[in-house]
């Protein structure tokens, strides 16, 4: 009996969809095969679990990481996966949590889900109460729910119970194009890059243009690209470049750039038949009228805008960090520093420079993968 169960034991990868995408497990069902596929990842299952996803990785190291980039996760484990009943996941519990106990440390047994059989709690007690006495000679004590040095975590279903040996945070949202539907988005800057990853993480298929000023401003950006390739789930991305045709009086104006961009931004749109355009603006750095004035300025053009990041607060910082935005960061609090005066956008300039901005477009096709700045640089030399 005892060998059965140890048969029935196995290491599998938990995910825990965000609250947001329980309606679109499906989604995120397709967008982790997808992924693993593209980086060569091997698996037998994926599967659904009542509100989670399993996954029977050959390397759950490695399958994880890579999952973890995805959007639409609250968290992630490496799990050992063992029948649901009492005894099973209590004796199962104890053992693998006294393995992964130090000297000294307060821990925190955590168990949550659902059965039919018993209480998550009294397992928690139960557990809690066998673990202090098989590791008394390591001197652990039991934590609270918040100061402990380890989280020992356990999640139930109606056929399984999932301990955790590993579990992380992930990066909210929802799927990768669960709405499936395009936007149009420019990267010139930090800012524009935080809100590119926004269009991502609500759902949308992001339509990358790139407006740049100088070499050293192409290279920066690429750079920021490299970290928006990793949560697009394509084998090949589209990327349009163009080189903005600024005087230096104009391009020192942050208000003329973006406006211009926008106008740029709905001519594209207009001509590439995507009717939704991402405007990297937010009330809580720009004034008012001219989030209004960008919304006017591509509704006139008959088309739909989008502003990712109205309402993101301190959570942008937070989300850059985690993305692996964190060493851009003090430029957009710099950006937050600035204060605009007068609201004159010179429209028939603004036009100009659009004009002459568009006809530098170039377009590549790049294959994502680990050395996409080169080959991104690469291809547009080639191009060149």
């Amino acid at each position: 009996m005892k060998q059965r169960k140890q048969m029935n034991e196995k290491t599998v990868i938990v995910v825990f969809p965000t609250i947001f995408s329980l309606n679109k497990i499906d989604y995120l069902i397709s967008n982790i095969s997808k992924i693993l596929k593209m980086k060569n990842q091997s698996y037998d299952k994926i599967q659904q679990n009542d509100s989670i996803i399993t996954i029977d990785a050959k390397d759950p190291v490695i399958a994880s990481s890579i999952i973890g980039t995805l959007f639409g996760i609250e968290k992630i484990a490496i799990a050992t996966e063992v029948e649901n009943s009492f005894q099973s996941a209590l004796s199962n519990i104890v053992k693998i949590s006294s393995n992964l106990l130090l000297k000294g440390e307060k821990f925190l047994i955590k168990v949550e889900g659902r059965t039919i059989q018993y209480m998550p709690k009294d397992l928690e007690l139960a557990a809690t109460s066998s673990l202090i006495e098989k590791t008394s000679h390591l001197q652990t004590k039991p934590g609270s729910e918040t100061v402990y040095d380890k989280l020992l975590y356990t999640y139930l279903t109606k056929s399984h119970a999932y301990i955790c040996i590993f579990i992380d945070k992930g990066n909210g949202g929802i799927p990768y194009n669960s709405h499936n539907e395009e936007i149009l988005c420019c990267v010139y800057d930090e800012f524009s890059a935080i809100s590119c990853l926004q269009i991502i993480k609500i759902g949308f298929e992001p339509k990358i243009l790139v407006c740049y000023q100088s070499e050293p401003d192409l290279l920066n950006i690429i750079k920021m690209i490299n970290q928006i390739l990793s949560h697009i789930i394509q084998d090949k991305v589209e990327l349009q470049f163009c080189k903005l045709s600024l005087k230096s009086s104009e391009s020192s104006s942050i208000l003329f750039k973006v406006a211009a961009i926008t106008e740029i931004l709905s001519v594209l749109a207009t001509r590439i038949k995507i009717k939704r355009i991402s405007v990297a603006v937010s009330p809580l750095i720009f004034p008012s009228w001219f989030i209004e004035y960008n919304a006017n300025a591509v509704l006139r053009k008959k088309l739909i805008p989008w502003f990712p990041l109205l309402g993101v607060d301190n959570s942008i910082f937070e989300n850059a960090n985690e993305l692996g935005l964190e060493k851009y960061m003090s430029k957009i609090q710099n950006l937050c520093k600035l204060k605009f005066k007068g609201n004159n956008m010179q429209q028939d300039k603004i036009h100009k420079i659009s004009q002459a901005t568009i006809k530098t477009r170039k377009i590549i096709m790049i294959k994502t993968g680990t050395k996409n700045v080169h080959d991104i640089i690469d291809s547009i030399k080639s191009d060149h």
